[in-house]
């Protein structure tokens, strides 16, 4: 397992851990949901680029809506 150290302003880590208290989990579990949130926006922005430029508008939709349900802020018609 990886360890990396952040430094924060003190006002911001108060939060972090007020944050991760009012989820009953960690400030070290908070991170990881953070950074897999983070990594699978990354990876589906990856997927449906790579989709673009093969040309499959159908698929690139698809994902496109699939982010629209997880995130629920962007219209795809």
């Amino acid at each position: 397992m990886g360890v990396i150290t952040v430094r924060l302003p003190e006002d911001t880590h108060q939060r972090i851990k007020n944050l991760a208290a009012s989820r009953n989990i960690s400030i070290n579990k908070l991170y990881e949901e953070f950074t897999i949130m983070a990594l699978t926006e990354f990876d589906a922005e990856n997927r449906f680029k790579a989709l673009a430029s093969k040309g499959n508008k159908q698929r690139g939709l698809e994902l496109l809506k699939k982010l629209q349900n997880h995130y629920g802020d962007t219209q795809v018609s």
